[in-house]
């Protein structure tokens, strides 16, 4: 018996362990990322992606006293670590790479609002993104060309409220979601630029599967933008179809008819 209890206990230990994969290589996209995260031998979070970073940083001028902000335009590799973490209401995720020089973390949670409508409040439940950060290293010179004061630097949003999505459901953007960091290098603003995205953090149902997309408002509208013109062809088409219809018979109804003659004997003479 405590033989069994050992190999129950082993067993749920190797279950309770968590798998990281980054799946970037599937994708057609170079520039996409697809990362997974599971637990209890459950996918718990997928995240897809293109990122771009814009991240300024001081050189010293010629004259060796003034300082010239530069850009340093990051990109996730293909090889890049990730780490996750999944809960109930929270879950996160950790994408590093050059040897930690640069680590990219998402927050996201899930909570309840209420929502009025016909003068009715109801109840509903939504995740979101709460906070993004980057930490990145000015030293690492292969982005950070004779950078100033080079070090580790730490960037974060503030009350940030991204990708809110009803709860159960993944959230899809095509078009590019654009975030502003603040970092700890003299409140520099660093800028992140997302597009193509499918995430996930909570409620996955099936393994390695998405559930019902979510589409972002720049999506939709530019789904209606496509669509409209299709739309208003089409009853511009069937008004005509209709007009030219009623006219059709409008002719048939007041042509001049012929008349026969009343009195039979002048059938005579036709």
């Amino acid at each position: 018996i405590s033989f069994n209890k050992i190999r129950l206990w082993l067993l749920s230990k190797v279950l309770s362990e968590q798998e990281v994969e980054n799946l970037s290589g599937l994708s057609a996209n170079p520039d996409k990322d697809i990362f997974v995260v599971r637990e209890n031998g459950t996918t718990c979070l997928m995240a897809e992606f293109a990122v771009r970073f814009l991240v300024p940083y001081d050189v010293l001028a010629l004259n060796g006293i003034d300082l010239i902000t530069e850009q340093a335009t990051l990109a996730l590799p293909r090889g890049a670590e990730i780490e996750g973490k999944c809960g109930n209401t929270d879950a996160e995720l950790y994408v590093s790479w050059m040897n930690n020089a640069y680590t990219f973390r998402i927050y996201f949670s899930k909570e309840k609002r209420t929502v009025g409508s016909d003068g009715k409040e109801k109840e509903t439940e939504i995740w979101k993104i709460n906070k993004v950060q980057l930490v990145y290293d000015t030293s690492e010179s292969s982005h950070f060309i004779n950078a100033y004061n080079p070090g580790k630097r730490t960037a974060s949003t503030h009350r940030l409220s991204a990708l809110v999505t009803p709860a159960g459901r993944s959230y899809v953007c095509t078009a590019q979601q654009t975030l502003t960091l603040l970092s700890s290098d003299h409140q520099k603003g660093i800028t992140i630029s997302m597009s193509d995205i499918q995430i996930q953090p909570f409620d996955i149902k099936s393994d390695f599967v998405f559930s019902e997309p979510y589409k972002c408002m720049t999506d939709q509208r530019e789904q209606l933008e496509e669509t409209l013109p299709l739309v208003l062809g089409l009853i511009l088409g069937l008004i005509i179809v209709i007009t030219v219809t009623i006219y059709h018979f409008h002719l048939k109804l007041t042509a001049p008819q012929s008349q026969l003659p009343r009195d039979r004997s002048l059938y005579k003479n036709m």
